[in-house]
Parts: C-alpha cells; sequence; structure tokens
C-alpha cells in the first residue's frame, strides 16, 4: 500500500513539476521572469527558457547548445505542443533541422525556421497569437538562447509593448549572459536592427498590452 502511495505520489508530484500554464495573459512577465536562467516546466534539454510576452512569446536555446543545428527533438516538440503552444521558430541556425508540424493530444504546433535579421515572419506570427486568444504561445529559440532569440525578442517588445530601441537592446545585451559577440556586441545588435522597424498593421490595443507586456 505505501509503494503504491508513494508511486502516485512521486507522479503527482511529477505532473505538478510540469504545470506551467504558458498560455495565461497574465499582465506581463516581471524583470526577474525577463532575465530568469529558466522557467519551471522548460522542456527537459533547453536553456534560458523565459517569458518574453505573457501567454504570447517565449525564449530559450539548449543545454549546451546545438552543435549538429538539428534543432528541437520529436519529444521537445511534443512537449511544446501539449503545453499548448502553436509556433516555434530556429532563428539562424537550424541547417540540419526537420521543420514542419507537431501534433499531440491538445492540437498541433508548426515548427519554422527564422533569421533575426529578417523578422517579419516572426513578429506577423506573435501578432497572430496576441490578436487571437484561442491561439498558443510563440516559442522562439536559437542555438544557446542569447543572440538571435533576444534580438527577435527585443524586436517584439518594441513592435507590441512600445519599448524604445535602446531600451530594447539594453534588454538583449542583459539577457545574454556575457556571452562574447563577433564583431563586438553594440555592432551586432545594431546591425539586425538596421533591418527592423516598427509596423503600423501589426499594432494592438492597450487592452491588449496591459494583458501581455513586461510589468
Amino acid at each position: 500500500m505505501k509503494l503504491v502511495f508513494g508511486l502516485v505520489l512521486s507522479a503527482f508530484v511529477a505532473a505538478s513539476a510540469h504545470a506551467a500554464d504558458f498560455t495565461v495573459r497574465s499582465g506581463g512577465p516581471s524583470e526577474k521572469e525577463l532575465y530568469a536562467r529558466s522557467t519551471d516546466g522548460a522542456p527537459e534539454g533547453t536553456a534560458f527558457f523565459r517569458p518574453v510576452l505573457s501567454g504570447v512569446l517565449y525564449r530559450s536555446g539548449f543545454s549546451g547548445g546545438d552543435k549538429d543545428r538539428t534543432g528541437l527533438s520529436s519529444s521537445q516538440k511534443t512537449t511544446l505542443c501539449q503545453d499548448g503552444f502553436s509556433t516555434a521558430f530556429y532563428a539562424d541556425f537550424g541547417k540540419n533541422t526537420s521543420y514542419g508540424e507537431t501534433s499531440c493530444s491538445t492540437g498541433s504546433l508548426d515548427y519554422q525556421s527564422a533569421r533575426s535579421s529578417r523578422p517579419a515572419n516572426v513578429m506577423k506570427a506573435i501578432h497572430d497569437t496576441i490578436v487571437t486568444p484561442e491561439k498558443g504561445p510563440v516559442l522562439v529559440h536559437c542555438m544557446w538562447g542569447v543572440h538571435a532569440s533576444g534580438a527577435l525578442s527585443a524586436m517584439a517588445l518594441v513592435q507590441f509593448c512600445g519599448w524604445s530601441e535602446d531600451r530594447a537592446k539594453d534588454y538583449w545585451n542583459t539577457a545574454r549572459n556575457d556571452a562574447p559577440c563577433s564583431g563586438g556586441c553594440d555592432a551586432w545588435i545594431d546591425a539586425k536592427f538596421e533591418n527592423f522597424s516598427f509596423d503600423p498593421t501589426l499594432a494592438i490595443s492597450e487592452e491588449q498590452r496591459a494583458a501581455i507586456c513586461p510589468k
């Protein structure tokens, strides 16, 4: 009887540990959550998994990087799908990655490639999620979770939360965890932002901002 109870309790604890609801638009992440090393319930094998826009946009990389550039594993995609994510992007590095749709019991996850120097399709996917509440959140990841995913996240904060470019770049710089940048970090992020500008067709309401943007 004790053994059965112990097994049930262990299963309950394991389930509770992964019970984070990534779909809730809870008024935006706190500063602590924005810069956290990771968020509770992150898929196994990911690193720097953290919110950008509550219930709408998350970012991450891989523990130890992704030297083979194969991207999310089948189990990671299934986990994200079951957690309610609708879209995931691999920014800049996924040359050996299998993209496409993963189905699960709660819906499906569309996995796509992205470029931090060409952010339009990522911004469009984020906007689609914001204006369609039943649509699950977007994950943007790169190899390590600091440079490319951070750049796209910074652009999203400008596009959807009204942040200035300087504030967004400061966010990117702080969240990169002192990782080095080829050619210098100021030059790196400046070059990415040269290909980004606010798109008025993707504007959202103040009510929508209040539900998702950082506090």
